[in-house]
């Protein structure tokens, strides 16, 4: 298989005008996948991106490089990553590209690729485009240039694609529901979506101008729903990210609701409904509480590496539907192929509706460990701080204390320069404590 260089867990990102995401590195690797792709039988590849002001930039490269491979285009826009695997499927292409750095900056961006299923490439065909971007570009002759064409109703069928993940003898009439939208990709869809199924929808984080994606608004940065929610009296809050495809939720007493207790809540309403179909996957960062909720009603629970895809993969092997990252990632393969934050958030709201409870009711329905998260950040210099003795010994310094009423997870962000560390305890103190004396140990080795 090889080692990649260019693709992580999540495709191709970092800053903008550097390493791979610049105007001359986007062309080429257009016309590598392009060629790789039409070795496969492909015709037409869709691209969709984000609202980043560097989207039109990259998406005028990737068309070059596939036109030059002669695969013809369609063009999406602003779109969702969910709609673009989605609208991959309906409009029978072969291939979707996503620009988008999903919950970054706006001076980040990225490229990943979606297969005709929906689902993301398997990683030999992102080996092989890796390897023919080692090879010279070409051009194929002027009469097989690919064409590019604008899809205009987009937006309006992947509306409608949500709308009917929510039980057609249900409606939102009554309920108050605040959006925020990150200024990203969904800020033309979600509200919609939801005020087309009857709620009385506020909108904050909907006007984005290229520069403002997930600046202290959508699912990272969840401080301005919390307050919009309280002070304007509403039910709840759907928090969406840039790219549209995790979800954070508060309830109407201003508590965050993260993936850990989205998945909760739709893998229980699966359950009491009949429609669970095995169990439910989460990662190495899912809260214990969780997997100790999901024992008590005699769900199986496993985790996988940390990244959607890892989820998908144990989805797929497995036979599950339903998995996710406590991040906001929450996918339900029976309705949707990739994680999607509008359609997770409308079987959270389906669950409440069968249930006749708040989403505070709902989520009381585990316990969540106190979990402490710190990331560090690092420059490459050669020296890998997860394997340095000092940072060791802290990991099994922490552990010690810890014992079994705790765990430690140390580990590399797959799309941004961080080491992560996780210590999760039933003791706050002790998780804050333990966290805060592994990652003083990373700093003096990344410094």
């Amino acid at each position: 298989m090889g080692e990649r260089k260019y693709f992580g867990t999540d495709g191709i990102r970092g800053k903008v005008g550097e390493s791979a995401i610049n105007p001359e590195f986007v062309t080429k690797l257009g016309w590598a996948a392009g060629k790789v792709l039409a070795g496969q039988g492909t015709n037409k590849v869709l691209i969709g991106k984000d609202t980043r002001i560097s989207g039109y930039m990259l998406e005028s490269a990737l068309e070059a490089g596939l036109s030059a491979a002669g695969i013809n285009i369609g063009l999406l826009g602003p779109m969702p990553t969910p709609a673009i695997a989605y609208l991959t499927k309906t409009f029978r292409s072969e291939a979707g590209i996503v620009i988008s750095a999903s919950h970054n900056p706006y001076y980040d961006n990225g490229i990943k690729f979606f297969s005709a299923d929906g689902f993301k490439l398997d990683d030999d065909i992102e080996i092989a485009i890796e390897a023919m971007m080692d090879e010279p570009m070409t051009c194929v002759a002027s009469n097989k240039l690919g064409k590019a064409t604008r899809i205009n109703d987009a937006a309006g069928r992947y509306i409608e694609f949500c709308k009917g993940t929510f039980p057609s003898d249900l409606s939102l009439k009554g309920l108050k529901i605040v959006v925020d939208c990150a200024h990203g990709a969904t800020y033309h869809i979600a509200p919609l979506v939801l005020s087309e199924l009857g709620a009385d929808v506020i909108e904050i984080g909907t006007s984005p101008n290229g520069l403002n994606i997930n600046d202290r608004v959508g699912a990272t940065s969840m401080k301005a729903i919390v307050d919009r929610v309280v002070e304007s009296g509403a039910d709840l809050g759907f928090a969406l990210d840039g790219d549209g495809d995790r979800i954070m939720m508060v309830d109407n007493q201003g508590n965050v609701i993260d993936g850990d207790q989205i998945l909760y809540i739709i893998a229980r309403d699966a359950l009491r409904s009949g429609r669970l179909n095995g169990g439910v996957v989460g990662t190495l960062m899912s809260n214990l509480g969780l997997e100790n909720a999901l024992s008590k009603l005699g769900v199986p629970f496993v985790r996988s590496k940390v990244g959607d895809r890892y989820v998908m993969e144990l989805l797929q092997q497995k036979g599950w539907s339903i998995g996710g990252e406590n991040s906001g990632h929450v996918l339900n393969l029976n309705l949707a192929s990739t994680g999607d934050g509008i359609v997770a958030g409308l079987q959270v709201l389906t669950a409440m509706l069968r249930a006749n409870m708040s989403l505070y009711e709902l989520a009381g329905g585990f316990d969540k460990y106190p979990q402490t998260l710190v990331n560090v950040r690092f420059e490459d210099k050669g020296i890998d701080p997860l394997e340095s003795e000092a940072v060791l010994q802290a990991k099994r310094e922490a552990e010690a204390t810890l014992g079994k009423r705790g765990r430690v997870l140390l580990r590399k962000s797959g799309t941004e320069p961080l080491i992560r560390v996780m210590v999760e305890s039933d003791d706050e103190l002790a998780s804050t404590t333990q966290a805060e004396k592994i990652a003083a140990a990373v700093r003096n080795v990344a410094s």
